[in-house]
């Protein structure tokens, strides 16, 4: 009898375990695209196998973002502006995206400002705004509602060199760059504000890290959305925290941006055309 008692319970306690395990498992989302960044040639190129998973229930989507106080208008359709890099139109070649998700890049919006056309938005400045995750059209920012793109930037203090699992979810097409290289693309919609097709690994530096969120919208629900994996979240500051506008933003991360006591800065876009 001793025996049967003691079999059940060590059943009972590896079926919890691998309920328990099975749950992080779902909680976490199945990580479906690995060995990033993308290539030059693959920038463009959507990922398969989606997951549809829901990620509702996770309380890590990022909700303040840096970026463009507007966004760019009547783009034509996200078909059309996607290939197109806005931060160099609008900065007259001062600035790229994959720059501007580099420590060296995001320091130049202190002194660079946007000035894309009149009829796409005009001049914008940088700001700190807030997205709600669970509002299917949060880009829109009390401008168009239709042909836009929206750029947002937030910084990742790391403790070390470590990888990390980021989950976007989009409408409609996501472009995702950190510390200079894309890591993310994907023209289709997720189907909801709060689901995820790809949760895609990433490495993060100890550090700053730079990441910038491109979203580009043509019509019907507009959102962009990311967390990360719980562990990420666990370990990390994500900035902003606080801030509300560009100088609360910067002093917000100064000490983050500044190069650690090593000596060891985080990659810059100058270190990485020197390698090219």
């Amino acid at each position: 009898m001793r025996r049967t008692y003691l079999f059940m319970l060590a059943v009972a306690i590896i079926f919890a375990l691998g309920m328990s395990i099975s749950h992080l498992a779902f909680a976490q989302g199945k990580v479906n695209i690995k060995g990033g960044p993308l290539k030059e040639g693959d920038w463009l190129k959507d990922p398969a196998g989606e997951l549809n998973e829901d990620h509702s229930k996770n309380k890590n989507w990022i909700t303040l973002w840096y970026g463009p106080d507007g966004n760019y208008e009547n783009s034509g359709g996200f078909g059309a502006s996607a290939p197109k890099d806005l931060i160099e139109e609008g900065t007259g070649g001062k600035l790229t995206q994959p720059e501007l998700s580099t420590v060296e890049g995001l320091n130049k919006t202190q002194t660079i400002d946007v000035n894309w056309k009149k009829g796409n938005g005009g001049p914008r400045g940088w700001t700190v705004f807030e997205l709600d995750p669970a509002d299917a059209h949060h880009m829109n920012r009390d401008g168009p509602i239709d042909n836009i793109d929206t750029y947002t930037i937030c910084v990742i203090d790391a403790p070390q060199d470590m990888k990390a699992v980021m989950s976007p979810a989009h409408d409609d097409h996501a472009q995702i760059w950190i510390n200079g290289e894309k890591w993310y693309n994907n023209s289709r919609w997720t189907g909801a504000a709060l689901q995820v097709d790809f949760n895609i690994e990433v490495e993060l530096v100890k550090g700053a890290n730079i990441v910038l969120y491109r979203c580009g919208e043509s019509g019907g629900h507009a959102y962009m959305n990311l967390h990360f994996d719980d562990k990420t979240h666990n370990a990390v500051e994500i900035y902003p925290q606080k801030s509300n506008d560009q100088k609360s933003f910067f002093s917000e991360v100064a000490g983050v941006l500044a190069v650690d006591p090593t000596g060891k800065a985080t990659t810059t876009w100058a270190d990485i055309k020197r390698n090219d």
